[in-house]
């Protein structure tokens, strides 16, 4: 999974630690693994973007519908005319494949920046140019990781969510494909927000795709997502059902 923070500055990048905060918790309620790969920190509070694998079973069948854009709104904490703001953030939900996966990625296509971890990890990760940075020439898909002490290895796991971004792309053609065919666009489009967590001036968490909605924004945040999750499952089978 992968979360951008959007426009808004602090109060965006507060959002997208949220959004981090709230998986983590659900991977915690599911006994699921997190292992962060990659993390951008916000300049002044939370993150820009950060990118972590959620490893257990049925993993991605269930958070792969949280792909969107996710819009907050409440009274900033960082305002100090205590004024209610909006923000949103991104997130992205891919499967987790095999090594053996059929993506072929030539040297000649890549460019390969190394840097110095913005994260902690002790004198070793902050002295040397252990990250690294993958940017596919031909799609311009970039991804980096800095969470192993040893470039080769930040290397091998960057290339490993390298091929898997590759591998969507792949998929998202063959989807297209299938859209274009049921002649459905308006309806499976996402727009500009898939879900809605508002604190105030009531409180109220909302997917615009299933209208399903709770009133209970702080029970979602701590990790409860799984009448959210179900409810929109619930509507995908049902659309393939009518197809």
């Amino acid at each position: 999974m992968t979360i951008h923070s959007g426009a808004g500055g602090t109060e965006a990048c507060d959002w997208a630690e949220m959004l981090t905060r709230m998986y983590e918790r659900y991977a915690e309620r599911k006994g699921f693994s997190v292992e962060i790969t990659d993390i951008l920190p916000g300049d002044q509070a939370g993150i820009k973007s950060i990118t972590f694998f959620v490893r257990g079973p049925f993993a991605y069948g269930l958070l792969k519908g949280e792909a969107g854009v996710h819009r907050l709104v409440r009274i900033s904490p960082f305002d100090a005319n205590k004024r209610r703001h909006t923000s949103f953030a991104s997130c992205d939900a891919l499967p987790d494949v095999e090594e053996n996966i059929n993506i072929v990625v030539n040297d000649s296509d890549l460019r390969v920046d190394t840097y110095r971890s913005s994260g902690a990890g002790g004198q070793h990760i902050n002295k040397t140019d252990s990250a690294v940075r993958l940017t596919h020439l031909p799609t311009g898909v970039v991804v980096a990781c800095q969470s192993e002490r040893s470039q080769i290895k930040n290397r091998a796991k960057a290339m490993k969510v390298l091929k898997i971004r590759l591998y969507e792309l792949e998929m998202e053609k063959k989807r297209a494909a299938i859209e274009k065919r049921y002649d459905e666009k308006g309806d499976i489009a996402w727009g500009n927000q898939i879900r809605s967590y508002v604190f105030m001036p009531y409180q109220m968490v909302k997917d615009h795709r299933t209208d399903f909605e709770v009133g209970n924004v702080e029970k979602v945040m701590d990790g409860d997502l799984d009448s959210v999750i179900d409810a929109y499952l619930e509507y995908q089978a049902l659309k393939k059902t009518k197809r």
